[in-house]
């Protein structure tokens, strides 16, 4: 694994707070001049430190108001189960996060769907048929208290 000096950490915590920072403004708030500091963003970007680059948008200005967490079941946890529900999982759009668990149950899934009457649907015909399903819970969330994709920096 490449080692990450403290001018890349820097790098890596403003991207992740603004995407959108210009080179010149990057450049300068790590005390870099511009060619440098995009150079250290291309490799960061090559190496796989940044995934990539995307807009945040409100799920209530655009009728993905209903949060639901779900756990799954499945009737076993074969590598071909595993596989074949991890796959199908990946093709619905709604299901916004999918995390394998260690417990009771074999999944947690982030949900977002426009009300309770579309998440039910979705529950039923969706995710209930999804590979392997044994049981669901559904956990509706009623309030946000902090989503934040921003992951902790250690600047050394």
């Amino acid at each position: 694994m490449q080692s990450l000096d403290k001018i890349d950490h820097a790098i890596l915590d403003i991207m992740q707070r603004d995407g959108r920072i210009s080179i010149v403004d990057l450049a300068r708030q790590v005390n870099l001049s511009k060619t440098p500091c995009l150079n250290r963003l291309r490799r960061l970007e090559k190496n796989g430190f940044i995934l990539g680059y995307q807009a945040r948008l409100n799920p209530h200005k655009i009728n993905q108001s209903h949060l639901v967490y779900v756990q799954v079941k499945l009737a076993n946890t074969t590598s071909e189960t595993l596989n074949k529900f991890n796959a199908a999982a990946r093709q619905v759009p709604e299901i916004l996060s999918c995390h394998m668990l260690s417990g009771g149950y074999d999944y947690l899934l982030k949900i977002r769907s426009s009300d309770m009457t579309a998440y039910r649907e979705l529950l039923g015909e969706i995710i209930a048929e999804l590979p392997g399903v044994l049981q669901t819970a559904s956990f509706p969330v009623m309030e946000e208290v902090k989503d934040s994709p921003v992951l902790q920096i250690e600047i050394k």
